[in-house]
């Protein structure tokens, strides 16, 4: 479903489930649907997922994609649809925004999850550039799902992005533009956000992949300035692990999250 925020819809699911409440956020360029087997996997939970502005089926051209847009979007979400503190989960972008979220309202994240997740800070111009060429090199519509495999390949990652393309007269496009996500993490690469991270109080589980983004000296790093953080490498996990490392990802998940009520 959708709800509105001013100029903003946001495109939401939400598992109605009796449990404590989750919220996940994906990363860039990915939108809710990558995650809905990691929130099927939490049943016993009340789940919902977000697409951020500018992703998924969310406003697709948003006129504000700086990072206080997005913590003030999944503010608005846990407010308006749960109404009580949650546990925050999210990847890559969506971990950047969770850890801003929790830094910004620890009133409403009683836990945090952050997957192949920083503080941000460590992208330039030269990085940005090389997305924007990636994702401006996707021969736009792709006639059908089997000319798309054949560009994108079938990577776990590849699949997700296939899966979610959306069905237009002339074929199939990526529901996100590449202008706006090369925006969108210009933000994130503005500056590391290191006082919010090390002025985090919250109990939080760090995941990563073993072969993910993140180099062992800033792994360590991160952990070591945070406090009440659990850290997690999942074998063989990518920079992707909630889809290339699921049962390992699920089992760490579910161990770290309040267990259901009774």
């Amino acid at each position: 479903m959708k709800i509105r925020r001013g100029a903003i819809d946001l495109h939401i699911t939400d598992t109605e489930g009796s449990g404590p409440p989750v919220v996940i956020l994906h990363g860039l360029a990915g939108s809710s649907t990558e995650m809905a087997a990691t929130a099927a996997a939490l049943g016993d939970h009340r789940v919902v997922t977000v697409d951020a502005r500018g992703h998924g089926r969310s406003t697709r051209f948003p006129d504000d994609v700086s990072r206080a847009a997005h913590v003030a979007d999944v503010v608005f979400v846990i407010e308006s649809v749960l109404g009580s503190p949650v546990s925050l989960v999210g990847q890559s972008l969506g971990g950047h925004t969770a850890l801003l979220v929790a830094s910004a309202r620890p009133d409403l994240v009683e836990r945090l999850v952050l997957l192949e997740a920083g503080v941000g800070g460590d992208g330039n111009e030269q990085s940005r550039d090389a997305m924007r060429r990636f994702f401006t090199s996707w021969p736009v519509p792709f006639g059908n799902k089997s000319h798309a495999r054949a560009f994108l390949g079938d990577s776990p990652l590849s699949r997700a992005w296939i899966a979610d393309l959306e069905v237009r007269p002339d074929g199939l496009w990526p529901r996100f533009d590449p202008d706006v996500m090369v925006e969108t993490i210009a933000h994130v690469d503005a500056h590391p956000r290191w006082p919010e991270w090390c002025d985090l109080n919250i109990p939080t589980l760090a995941v990563f992949g073993t072969e993910g983004m993140f180099s062992a000296a800033a792994k360590d790093e991160f952990v070591s300035r945070g406090s009440k953080v659990t850290r997690v490498d999942l074998d063989g996990g990518s920079h992707d692990a909630h889809l290339d490392a699921f049962p390992q990802w699920i089992a760490e998940l579910r161990a770290f999250l309040p267990p259901p009520r009774t």
